[in-house]
């Protein structure tokens, strides 16, 4: 048993998330009032996540995608009114990290993906140096084909592949989550494959026009990992107990 402000400052002082600029508060979002021994992870602060975690007796749950992010008015109704009301009437507190939790060199969103992908990075990349850059641990793959059916494999999840230039893949790069966006980067820094979590219009052309694969391969089918992670570790320092549940997301 421990207190949620001591689970808080373990969370901070593993993810220090000061050092990021983020859109959206990182931390306590939702204080409830009992103390924690038992902590549920998962992706999403859903409705269906924070049920299954009161089904199972939860003090607390840790997030990757709270509930709050900028640009949202502040009104309490509809979908944010059912997921708090049912948090306040359990009295159950609800941690989320953002862009800490995707950053973090060992419980990481990257590094946890990286890890299951066989991957082994070299460099860091893009915007707050988010994205990783590496190679495979056993050589490189024949080609894109290739590296898409074992992630595809690992991960659990259908990958779009827009190939880019024929032969062997041996530089890779990854972004878990919604990094479309670090694609020219990914670009820029050398590699010749790059596998995040979804695909917009853009990326397409790009791909076939600087000769470059890219791989979606599930917002949330890459954003496991690094939850679970983390929070195993922090539930072991503390000595309370931890459990990972996964709600299905096809996105």
């Amino acid at each position: 048993m421990t207190h949620h402000l001591d689970l808080l400052a373990a969370l901070d002082a593993t993810l220090e998330p000061a050092r990021f600029k983020d859109y959206c508060p990182n931390g306590l979002q939702v204080e409830g009032r009992r103390p924690v021994r038992k902590i549920i992870s998962g992706v999403t602060a859903s409705l269906a996540l924070i049920e299954a975690a009161i089904a199972q007796q939860a003090d607390a749950i840790v997030v990757h995608h709270g509930l709050f992010w900028r640009g949202y008015d502040g009104r309490v109704t509809g979908w944010l009114r059912q997921r708090l009301a049912l948090l306040l009437a359990h009295d159950v507190h609800l941690f989320a990290y953002h862009l800490p939790l995707d950053a973090h060199e060992v419980w990481g969103n990257n590094a946890q993906l990286g890890q299951r992908l066989g991957l082994v990075a070299q460099d860091r990349f893009g915007e707050q140096q988010l994205g990783w850059l590496g190679i495979p641990k056993q050589g490189g793959f024949a080609d894109a084909s290739a590296l898409a059916a074992h992630v595809e494999a690992v991960v659990g999840h259908a990958v779009v592949l827009v190939p880019g230039s024929p032969g062997q893949v041996q530089r890779i790069a990854w972004c878990t989550g919604g990094a479309q966006g670090y694609f020219e980067a990914a670009i820029a820094a050398g590699a010749q494959a790059f596998i995040t979590g979804e695909i917009s219009e853009p990326q397409a052309h790009y791909a076939r026009e600087c000769g470059v694969a890219y791989l979606a391969c599930g917002h949330h089918a890459s954003e496991r990992y690094g939850v679970q992670a983390l929070t195993a570790h922090v539930a072991q320092q503390l000595g309370v107990v931890h459990s990972f549940i996964d709600i299905d997301n096809p996105a």
